[in-house]
């Protein structure tokens, strides 16, 4: 609870020193879906559109911003609640995995930016947690899972691909079918409704427009049309895209292909207002699709310098000085950019979600004030940031001690550890697959990270361990409520080998909490030899030994 209270006042300061709220470049995006719902968006989906709409009546973005900090707080608790009541982890180290939720200022920052990241985080922390916490899912829980791995999706694209593990996941635990039929059809009920309403607004099925379109930006610094065999007489819209400068001489990063319309590149070359219809996004795919097939190691190579990128120690400046800074504290107000929306501009636009930004005269023009920095909680965040982040090599730490869990449990197929490995792994290479490194990117991909870690430390790396079985004496009463006596008789003939623990009576070795038995410890119960078909001598228990020496046939009730 202090650790909690104290990220609690962290925020409030936070909320102190930059209201109402930060912007970056794609929050402009979100708000627009807000004030004009009528139409979705073509760059991403309007999942988190849909949240600011509902708290539109609000008038506030200083709100929005209270509840993406509780949001980050909700992310914390569950990973504590996840990793000590159903773990067993002491209080300490369940506190200790929730600790970069908790006070990373970068992940403050995001939670305070008008932003679809701490929804997007919150959402699969959840997803997450849900699954591992029941070892067996009911359909209606398949169908809650489902539900919010329908919400992921729609608040950013790269959610849709956690159901696939989800579902993996699931089918190697054996879940039964109507559990996972139900998740899938929960899930896919309202992602196919959005992609019909998505239809009736942009002429295709589809949930974005923009997914070819940064497939390209993935590939513009090596893509070189010779090695692709581009004709520009058969395949002239290809051509169109190819980028006349060298590969060499083409920066370390591709977004200034797709959002600058620059000398040396063609992307706009189909014309302004045309970068994300069907056509063009089409095209672009198709453009990305023949370069990475082309020059399978130059893409290969982009990708891995992005994704080892995520893991320096220091925060270099990436793409460009412009993006760093947005995810800075820093000392001077907001001034919202006049770029043209919709049906507006993104500064008239946010104005008529609040009202109450502030406006001013600068430089002969009326313009809009998106954050305005107050001292001294401004100045102390500025100090707070420069010292208190997870560095990426702790979250490439973290990783590695998920990947050993996952390995000495590779009898159970990683057991719990892998659905949080797997997902935090997931959520750092598909940026650098498809899209190009960003630091919040990295964010949500932190909590699952630590939750694999914390699962994989519980015993060390030594697998689950059972503790030395207890002496019972015959007759009494077990942890379980049974006598030693009643529980003869449900053991049937299976008591020649001495003592039982409570894990084998349930056909199940191993650590109860992994195996989904609850976290109390094993059981020993030895049956009473006056319930005994005949004149029997139990043998003793040795203290090494933590099973018996005979099957049962049965199990302890």
């Amino acid at each position: 609870m202090t650790a909690l209270a104290l990220a609690f006042v962290l925020r409030v300061v936070t909320m102190l020193g930059y209201g109402p709220a930060q912007w970056f470049n794609d929050s402009y995006e979100y708000v627009s879906g807000a004030v004009n719902p009528d139409r979705p968006s073509a760059l991403r989906p309007n999942g988190y559109s849909f949240l600011l709409l509902l708290m539109r009546p609000l008038q506030s973005f200083a709100l929005v911003a209270f509840v993406q900090h509780l949001m980050g707080l909700g992310v914390a608790v569950l990973i504590y609640s996840l990793l000590r009541v159903r773990f067993g982890l002491p209080g300490w180290g369940a506190t200790l995995a929730a600790v970069p939720v908790l006070f990373d200022a970068y992940q403050i920052q995001l939670e305070h930016l008008i932003m679809s990241d701490a929804m997007f985080m919150l959402l699969v922390v959840g997803v997450i947690t849900l699954v591992l916490w029941h070892r067996r899912m009911s359909w209606r829980l398949g169908a809650v899972v489902g539900l919010l791995l329908a919400l992921t999706a729609l608040t950013r694209s790269i959610g849709l691909p956690i159901l696939v593990l989800v579902v993996i996941y699931l089918m190697v635990k054996r879940t039964a079918w109507k559990t996972i039929a139900a998740m899938v059809v929960a899930c896919a009920l309202p992602v196919t409704g959005y992609m019909a309403w998505f239809a009736s607004a942009h002429g295709n099925f589809a949930m974005t427009n923009s997914d070819g379109a940064i497939l390209y930006m993935r590939t513009a610094l090596f893509a070189d049309c010779r090695k692709m065999k581009v004709d520009p007489r058969e395949e002239l819209e290809l051509a169109l895209l190819c980028i006349s400068a060298p590969p060499g001489q083409r920066g370390f990063s591709g977004q200034k292909y797709l959002w600058w319309a620059q000398n040396g590149q063609r992307f706009h070359a189909f014309g302004v207002g045309s970068t994300f219809t069907p056509e063009t996004n089409k095209t672009a795919g198709a453009f990305a699709q023949r370069a990475i097939l082309s020059q399978p190691l130059d893409y290969l190579s982009l990708v891995a310098g992005d994704f080892f990128r995520a893991f320096h120690w220091g925060r270099p400046r990436f793409p460009d000085f412009n993006t760093y800074r947005q995810y800075e504290f820093l000392p001077e107000n907001k001034i919202l950019p006049a770029w043209s929306s919709y049906r507006g501009s993104t500064d008239t636009d946010a104005q008529k979600y609040d009202p109450g930004l502030r406006t001013a005269q600068i430089q002969g023009k009326l313009r809009v004030i998106g954050t305005d920095v107050t001292d001294p909680w401004a100045g102390f965040l500025q100090a707070y940031q420069r010292v208190v982040r997870l560095p990426g090599i702790v979250l490439g730490g973290l990783l590695l001690v998920g990947l050993v869990g996952v390995a000495v449990r590779w009898r159970k197929l990683g057991g719990p550890v892998l659905l949080p490995w797997l997902a935090s792994l997931g959520l750092i290479l598909a940026p650098a697959a498809t899209a190009e490194f960003d630091y919040r990117y990295l964010l949500p991909a932190v909590p699952l990270a630590c939750m694999a870690a914390a699962i994989s430390l519980r015993h060390g790396f030594s697998g689950p361990v059972t503790a030395a079985p207890a002496a019972v004496a015959p007759g009494s009463v077990t942890p379980d409520g049974v006598t030693s006596g009643a529980a003869s008789d449900a053991l049937g003939d299976a008591t020649t080998g001495g003592g039982v623990t409570g894990g084998v009576a349930n056909g199940v070795t191993g650590d109860p909490a992994e195996s989904g038995l609850g976290t109390g410890g094993p059981v020993t119960i030895i049956p009473d030899p006056a319930a005994l078909p005949g004149p029997v001598t139990p043998d003793p228990v040795t203290p090494s030994s933590g099973t018996a020496s005979a099957s049962t046939t049965g199990s302890a009730k």
